[in-house]
């Protein structure tokens, strides 16, 4: 009767006991997952299997409320003992909500069902927006595919988690994931490290030492920054990818070996091509299927939901401060920022606003000068004080940019500044920590412009 209940209230669902196992399954469960799911079983087993990151299953156990997307990768098995051939998607979308003293309720939708404005969680990487929640789609299809993927996208965005949640999805999610960083390395010694090498190769080479490639063997390589690699070690990968086999350097014998290449870079492998740096012929084998991330600054809407996910890392890790929220202009501040860095460069904005603020609230004046001072972050400051005072502070329209309030600020433009610092205090009645963030600045920036215009509160 309750499980007759859920499924014309919510569908698909399961009900679990404070244990974790299944006590109720509904009809559209057993249809979205394509099979039998018997009353008992523990569902992180169930819906988790054994890989090595279990989000779903981890939240489970600590008591809190999830919504995620997971693989399918035990649910083979539990098919063939049923007797039935998985019919449901490979990727299903879970959120998992505590009922009271029963445990909890499991609702569920096929992946390519979910793409709302909701956050979802997918292997690590946050988003609410919808062209990102394609890409998720596509490393879904791409991942049960053992071909190359080439992974494009700007610093900061999340390539090496992508090239992670290809393998943890993959056939080979039991085997070795390897990463390395191709610009990282001297040609010499990416060599070494990529290929191996043999006893004797070298000043050094004491025994036989295999590479990446080889302690790779039937999982996946992740090579990042792939552009960077030099020509002759272009080569030397182009003959992995055709015959599947490494020649260490310093040795003779080729190497059987069984590895998916997955790589990334943040420029366009065909204008590389173009420009001699890069070979056709290895460009095609390892961009079989191109994935291509989007930057931050096109998904304003997964800043905040990502500066609070960062935030809440941070403040675990912390000892000293937690912060418990934005002050509306702090978030402001973050919506308007372009992000050159995306998610990699935001994590370290809210790193040094957790270091340098006090108060549980992070304020504006807490994030880097670069951050603060935008534009659209001026203007909302300005609007912000003159609706609450009643009267307009002049402050966006001649503000200069965040390179002015530099200490190179160019001289014609000392006299407008002077102005607007003794308006800000002003209104802030002489306090400069007020005065420094209806400015859009920092406490320590203000004090310096105001000793080099010889200003005093």
């Amino acid at each position: 009767m309750l499980a007759a209940a859920l499924q014309s209230v919510v569908g698909a669902a399961l009900v679990l006991d404070k244990s974790l196992r299944v006590s109720a399954v509904t009809a559209g469960a057993r249809a979205l997952l394509g099979v039998e799911i018997p009353l008992g079983i523990a569902a992180p087993a169930l819906l988790c299997g054994d890989g090595p990151k279990r989000p779903f299953a981890e939240a489970l156990a600590a008591g809190t409320p999830i919504q995620t997307v997971i693989a399918r990768p035990t649910l083979k098995a539990a098919s063939a003992r049923a007797g039935r051939s998985g019919a449901g998607p490979h990727m299903v979308r879970v959120q998992a909500t505590p009922v009271g003293t029963v445990g909890w309720l499991v609702t569920m939708e096929a992946a390519h069902e979910a793409l709302s404005h909701d956050p979802l969680l997918f292997h690590g990487m946050w988003t609410r927006n919808v062209q990102m929640k394609r890409v998720f789609q596509l490393i879904e299809r791409a991942a049960s595919e053992d071909v190359t993927v080439l992974v494009r996208g700007e610093t900061g965005t999340g390539k090496e988690l992508v090239a992670r949640a290809l393998h943890e999805l993959s056939p080979r999610s039991r085997g070795p994931f390897r990463a390395i960083n191709c610009a990282a390395l001297p040609a010499n010694l990416l060599d070494s490290e990529l290929f191996g090498h043999a006893k004797g190769a070298f000043t050094g080479a004491v025994k036989d030492t295999p590479g990446h490639i080889q302690m790779a063997h039937g999982g996946t390589l992740f090579l990042d920054e792939v552009a960077e690699m030099p020509p002759e070690l272009q080569a030397k990968l182009l003959r992995v990818l055709e015959t599947h086999t490494v020649i260490p350097v310093g040795g003779r014998d080729a190497i059987p070996v069984d590895v998916r290449i997955i790589s990334a870079t943040h420029r366009a492998l065909r204008r590389e091509v173009e420009a001699g740096r890069f070979r056709a012929d290895l460009m095609y084998r390892l961009r079989v299927i191109p994935l291509f991330l989007p930057p931050l600054r096109e998904r304003p809407d997964d800043v905040l939901l990502l500066a609070d996910k960062l935030l809440a890392e941070i403040n675990d890790g912390s000892k000293r401060r937690v912060i418990t929220g934005l002050s509306p202009a702090a978030a402001q501040a973050l919506r308007s920022y372009a992000w050159p860095g995306n998610v990699r460069e935001l994590r370290n904005a809210l790193a040094y606003a957790h270091v340098m603020g006090d108060e549980p609230m992070l304020h504006l004046a807490d994030l880097p000068p670069e951050v603060a001072t935008t534009t659209a972050t001026v203007q909302f400051i300005g609007d912000a004080a003159a609706q609450a005072s009643g009267a307009a502070l002049d402050l966006a329209p001649s503000l200069p940019a965040d390179e002015r309030w530099r200490e190179d600020a160019v001289a014609d433009n000392e006299v407008h500044q002077a102005a607007r610092i003794r308006q800000a205090l002003a209104r802030a009645g002489g306090n400069r920590d007020r005065a420094a963030k209806l400015l859009g600045t920092s406490r320590v920036t203000l004090w310096r412009r105001m000793r080099a215009l010889g200003l005093s509160a």
